[in-house]
């Protein structure tokens, strides 16, 4: 639509033009090309606290008190100051946090003594305003498995999860497990629409809970041991008249011991997952003849492996589907890239049906075709919401999937890029920035020094380049960590964080190290 890289004249073209049908968006974001965070405030004062994120609708910034007890809410305002002339050098009062960021309030989210909040974890459902915060205990290890609890796994003494209305920081409700392992790095929950999945590690339980409008936590089901609400009961029925036999057995001189549920049977998902896999087998084999010794060697030979596995993490696909991602114990406690080595499998789940619908090892290249393909529905998190849409992913943007081809090949074998591309299943919820200068279509930078996952990245004492897409040797801005003039001690090894706010051209830079206290420079247009 634009064939000038004048903001000016760009505007001018859209007042007498119009785009293709289905391309307004698109055609607007190519004005986030004029509008670039130009200009940088390098250390800037500021409270000591811990910074998460911004909420995707750009009016929240989430940030943490050090001693992790508190949560502190901020609103951007932007920075109000006027001067004559290009050059403008800001007085000192300008150069504060305060000067872009407005204090809406302060709760205290750790009330007892022992909990601490989850820095890594927050999840915003933008309808409502409301944002889901978990506080926990010290993680507790060789704490021994009773009560159907999995050996090997540690434990919190006390996590909860706290419902906020993030308009004025009102707790509406919480949810408590006691005793428990909840994994709750990295945006660990999984929310889709008003539905939480919360996955209990330790007990294998996957617990589904509806977020209301009112501001309430409601259950809806749990899944593992039980697929049906009723399977409980029917158990519990089952056992009490195995137990009259039992005693009638007694009277009559006959003596039988009472077999006991737990160890009977497998967990409801478990058998799901066993049957689906026998029927798989069992159907592929043609010759009937065979069959025996093609269950002997895919199925009976590796049954005890599959009964092993644990459930690691899930995702909703949509509001009846979930992608659950089985493998061992010692796999499951390792979320470095070593757990990457570990086999593990992925099994979609129909929760209504309470049927497996599909199966899959982590070097399947059929899940890895989907993947590449329509990778845009294993985000887990509703779609309906605008600026989701637009996050670049190699399904949906050309470029994406141009360095996607690049890993590939650089592959030693497609064994090993089928494990890799699969270890990143299933996504952490909202964990990807919406901001347009991460739009692969815009802007081209170095994904290994910065890139819209919002992770710790080692920081370099260079800028990082965000050159045009469009004019490959036009150098649009430049995003740089630490002091301006560079770290003296190179010897140190340092971290940094970006926090780009979803539409505005600003963004924030942390820089943190071992024996330095944190650096922080805000980017922003002047």
């Amino acid at each position: 639509m634009f064939r000038n890289s004048n903001i000016t004249a760009r505007l001018f073209d859209r007042q007498i033009s119009a785009p293709a049908p289905g391309t307004s968006v698109n055609c607007n974001r190519r004005f986030y090309e004029n509008l670039v965070p130009s200009h940088t405030i390098y250390d800037v004062e500021c409270p000591d606290l811990s910074f998460c994120k911004f909420t995707h609708d750009g009016r929240y910034l989430i940030t943490f008190s050090r001693n992790h007890q508190d949560l502190i809410v901020y609103r951007p305002t932007w920075l109000s100051y006027s001067c004559e002339g290009e050059v403008c050098d800001l007085p000192s009062k300008a150069r504060r946090f305060e000067s872009f960021f407005t204090q809406l309030y302060s709760v205290t989210l750790a009330s007892s003594g022992t909990d601490v909040i989850c820095k890594e974890f927050f999840l915003y459902m933008e309808g409502n305003q409301f944002g889901i915060f978990a506080t926990s205990t010290t993680q507790i290890q060789d704490t021994p498995a009773i009560g159907g609890a999995i050996q090997g796994v540690p434990s919190f003494e006390r996590i909860a999860f706290h419902l906020l209305r993030l308009e004025d920081g009102i707790v509406l409700d919480e949810k408590v497990f006691q005793n428990d392992y909840v994994n709750l790095n990295h945006d660990m929950g999984v929310l889709y629409d008003d539905l939480l999945a919360i996955v209990s590690i330790r007990y294998q339980r996957i617990q589904i809970l509806q977020i209301r409008e009112s501001g309430h936590l409601v259950d809806v089901r749990a899944l593992g041991a039980f697929c049906y609400e009723d399977d409980e009961l029917f158990l519990n029925s089952s056992s009490q008249c195995m137990h009259q036999l039992s005693e009638n057995h007694a009277e009559n001189g006959l003596h039988a011991n009472q077999p006991n549920p737990d160890s009977l049977f497998l967990s409801g998902i478990k058998q799901r997952l066993l049957s689906f896999i026998f029927r798989g087998i069992w159907n592929e084999e043609v010759d009937r003849s065979q069959t025996v010794q093609s269950m002997k060697k895919k199925f009976y030979f590796h049954f005890q492996d599959y009964v092993d596995l644990i459930i690691w993490k899930v995702q909703f696909l949509d509001r009846h589907h979930l992608l659950i991602k089985f493998g061992s114990v010692e796999g499951v406690l390792q979320y470095s890239r070593s757990a990457d080595h570990h086999p593990s499998f992925f099994a979609v789940y129909n929760m209504e049906t309470t049927e497996v619908v599909a199966f899959y090892p982590n070097s399947a290249y059929e899940l890895c075709g989907l993947f590449e393909q329509f990778g845009d529905h294993f985000y887990s998190a509703s779609r309906n919401l605008l600026h989701l849409k637009f996050i670049s992913s190699h399904s949906n943007n050309i470029h994406a999937s141009d360095q996607l081809r690049i890993v590939k090949n650089k592959a030693s074998s497609s064994l090993q890029f089928i494990r890799k591309i699969l270890a990143s299943l299933p996504f952490n919820c909202q964990s990807q920035s919406p901001s347009p200068y991460f739009d692969h279509s815009l802007f081209r930078y170095d994904e290994k020094l910065i890139s819209a996952t919002e992770r710790h990245r080692t920081s370099v004492d260079h800028p990082i380049k965000f050159i045009s897409r469009r004019q490959p040797s036009v150098l649009k801005f430049k995003i740089k960590p630490g002091p301006e003039a560079g770290n003296v001690d190179n010897r140190t090894r340092k971290a940094s964080s970006f926090l780009f706010h979803p539409f505005l051209p600003l963004a924030l830079s942390i820089q943190q190290s071992m024996h330095f206290p944190p650096s922080m420079n805000i980017h922003y247009r002047q």
